[in-house]
């Protein structure tokens, strides 16, 4: 009995990075709340493991990289890379419920921000039992081609 009520407990005190896993937009919904909390893995050259959380190697050392770079200044993201934007007046935010297909999924973030409607796609793949943002598709640029040409 005590073995039983230990793994009941264990099931149910689940925390954010585990719920994560389950699903692609779970993991999108996770990192808008990191960033109204402050904690945002974006610009911040502190915790590598809060990028690695959430993006693949790839992405996850380009981000790195332009925040060590950048000591604090504008790097090649100039804009908040959840917005799409630099002032927001966001209204109408939906996280909509991801498309997996083979390991892949895809996000769609919607919402208007001073009254312009915004479409924002985020790529995730599943690596060792856990979803990983791959690159963030915007209207007219991608995140990880964007940190790729900041190299050249």
């Amino acid at each position: 009995m005590t073995l039983f009520l230990l793994l009941a407990a264990g099931v149910l005190n689940l925390n954010a990075a585990d719920k994560a896993a389950a699903a692609p937009d779970a993991l999108v919904a996770e990192l808008y709340k990191a960033e109204k909390k402050k904690a945002s893995p974006f610009f911040q050259d502190k915790n590598r493991a809060l990028v690695d959380h959430y993006f693949t190697k790839e992405l996850g050392d380009l981000l790195w990289k332009d925040a060590k770079d950048s000591k604090g200044e504008v790097g090649a993201i100039d804009g908040d890379p959840l917005y799409d934007a630099q002032d927001m007046e966001i209204k109408d935010f939906v996280i909509h419920p991801a498309k997996v297909e083979d390991g892949k999924g895809t996000v769609l973030v919607t919402f208007t921000n001073f009254n312009e409607k915004k479409r924002i796609t985020f790529h995730c793949v599943k690596k060792e039992g856990a979803w990983k943002i791959s690159d963030i598709q915007y209207a007219e640029w991608a995140l990880l081609k964007v940190l790729k040409d900041s190299l050249k």
